[in-house]
C-alpha cells in the first residue's frame, strides 16, 4: 500500500511586496529602541530582502550572514506510520555569539532552523517579520504572527500574471 502525502498546511498567505515593505518598516520603528546595533547578521535566504530594508531603515551599514539548510526526511515506522526527521546544515557560519548584532529572518515557522542558529548566536538580538506558534519563543521579536497551518508565499515565490475576468472563461 503506498502512502499518500497529506499537506499540513490548510491554506495560503500571500504576501504582497508593498505589504513586506510596510511590515518591515513596523519592525524597523519597534527595533529603533532596542539598538544600536553593531551590525545585521541575515539569515540566507529568507532574511536577505528583510535584512537590506532593515539596514536603509536603520542606516546600518555591516550586514554578514549565516547560511543554513534545511530539510526534511520522511521514513516509515515498522507499522507503515510516516516519520518526519528534520535536519539543519550550517553553510556558513559567524565567528562571534552575536552580541550587539540583529539577527534577521523573514519567517520563524516550526523553529528548527531558528533554534540552531539561536545557539550559534545566543547574543543577537532575532527579528523576524512573521512568526509561527512553534517557532515563536526562538524570536525576541516579529512583526505579525499566522497559524502554524498557513502557507506564507513571498514575493519572490510568486510571479504576477494576468488572469482573464471569470465571465471570458464560461
Amino acid at each position: 500500500m503506498e502512502a499518500s502525502f497529506v499537506s499540513p498546511y490548510r491554506d495560503d498567505i500571500v504576501i504582497s511586496w508593498p505589504e513586506l515593505h510596510r511590515d518591515t518598516r513596523v519592525l524597523c520603528h519597534a527595533l529603533m529602541d532596542k539598538g544600536p546595533f553593531k551590525g545585521i547578521i541575515a539569515i540566507a535566504r529568507g532574511g536577505l530582502i528583510p535584512a537590506a530594508l532593515v539596514a536603509r531603515e536603520l542606516e546600518i551599514r555591516l550586514i554578514d550572514t549565516i547560511c543554513a539548510s534545511s530539510y526534511e526526511e520522511s521514513a516509515e515506522d515498522s507499522e507503515g506510520a510516516q516519520i518526519k526527521r528534520s535536519d539543519v546544515k550550517i553553510l556558513k557560519g559567524i565567528e562571534h555569539d552575536g552580541e550587539g548584532y540583529l539577527l534577521i529572518d523573514d519567517l520563524v515557522d516550526t523553529g528548527n532552523t531558528a533554534r540552531v542558529i539561536r545557539k550559534l548566536l545566543p547574543k543577537a538580538y532575532f527579528a523576524t517579520l512573521y512568526a509561527k506558534p512553534m517557532g515563536r519563543e526562538i524570536v525576541d521579536l516579529c512583526v505579525k504572527e499566522f497559524n502554524q497551518d498557513k502557507w506564507i508565499y513571498f514575493p519572490w515565490d510568486i510571479d504576477y500574471k494576468f488572469v482573464p475576468p471569470l465571465k471570458k472563461n464560461k
